[in-house]
């Protein structure tokens, strides 16, 4: 395990005046929710992923050097356009990060991203996008000191994709990815994501993820906004208690395959993110009607025909439709006959689990 400290370089052994490095991060979908954090973006309980393949951020980051004056430089495109508002998020990175790489200052970067999916529509969209652009980071600081391990790269992406937003350290690795302490998880850490290390069931291998865009809009109010609620909030406690108590039922699940507690625990886990939410003070509502209608129908379905489909949702109004590779072509047919109605213009995506970051 690594400590923060290591993750700090003494002097590099080699240098670069220009390139430019491109990679691409998925986003992610946690089962096992994570809800309000402490100082410097440390996970008020732990939770876990599953890591998603095609809904992704794609980030090429071209760099120069310049003398340096102290300040960061960059221009940032989003789908090949500039992208003004994008800017104080990337700045505010920067500064956290730039203890962890000291050359930053040392260079004028171009960021070019652009996501395959609708931005800040509760898909995560800040988990892929810090995600590679941590991993572009590391592939710079791997050209200054070539002799880097592979773990310490893949650990120290995770760390920095963290300290821009928290679940991104989750879309560094794949398929299943534990973020927190967590006592009966091997290795794992409130600094960064780890792969989970035990034994996963066939069932999970290759689990679809389907996600129907009720809102692509905007939400009302922010993920950072909403974890700071957590602070005063009269239940918090529990709730993190909860994180730890639903996480140690999924180690035997995950080995057994078990799809009616698996079932269980994720959907008890998506409402009770937002029954949190509801609770805050100020209270808020990021589900629509239409995420209730679909959570109905899913259990309707559910109750008739006995296939293990089940739902979670992020911190937003869209549903993630979870279910196993083997009962997919039945799931789609009742998305597309009962579901895609109440998708904003009958939208929605069809996704899988994925492997992590990869370097195009």
């Amino acid at each position: 395990m690594f400590e923060a400290n290591d993750f700090i370089p003494s002097k590099y052994s080699h240098s670069i005046d220009q390139g430019s490095f491109s990679w691409s991060a998925p986003s992610n979908i946690a089962l096992v929710k994570y809800w309000g954090k402490k100082e410097n973006q440390i996970p008020a309980n732990p939770s876990v992923s599953f890591t998603l393949n095609n809904c992704k951020t794609m980030t090429t980051l071209a760099f120069a050097k310049k003398i340096n004056d102290g300040n960061f430089s960059f221009d940032l495109l989003f789908e090949g356009k500039s992208k003004e508002d994008f800017k104080p998020k990337i700045q505010k990175f920067l500064e956290r990060v730039a203890i962890y790489l000291p050359f930053l200052k040392d260079y004028h970067f171009t960021i070019d991203t652009q996501n395959t999916f609708p931005h800040s529509s509760g898909i995560a969209s800040s988990a892929s996008g810090m995600a590679a652009l941590a991993m572009n980071f590391m592939s710079l600081e791997k050209a200054l000191n070539p002799t880097m391990s592979e773990d310490y790269f893949y650990n120290k992406a995770s760390f920095l994709a963290r300290l821009g937003s928290g679940s991104a350290c989750r879309s560094v690795k794949g398929q299943v990815v534990v973020w927190g302490n967590q006592a009966n998880i091997k290795g794992s850490s409130d600094l960064y994501g780890v792969e989970y290390p035990y034994a996963i069931h066939d069932t999970f291998k290759n689990f679809q993820d389907t996600i129907l865009l009720v809102d692509k809009g905007e939400k009302q109010v922010s993920s950072t906004v909403g974890h700071d609620l957590m602070h005063d909030h009269p239940f918090a406690e529990r709730r993190f208690a909860q994180a730890h108590e639903n996480l140690d039922k999924l180690i035997p699940i995950f080995e057994n395959g078990n799809l009616e507690e698996f079932i269980k625990i994720v959907e008890s886990e998506a409402l009770t993110l937002h029954a949190m939410m509801m609770a805050s003070m100020p209270y808020f509502i990021l589900m629509k009607p239409n995420t209730l209608q679909i959570i109905n129908a899913i259990w309707k379905f559910r109750n008739e025909t006995k296939i293990p489909v089940c739902f979670t949702l992020d911190a937003g109004a869209n549903v993630h439709v979870l279910y196993p590779n083997a009962v997919k072509e039945k799931v789609l047919q009742f998305i597309k006959a009962e579901l895609v109605d109440y998708c904003q213009n009958g939208q929605y995506l069809c996704d899988e689990i994925g492997n992590g970051a990869l370097l195009n």
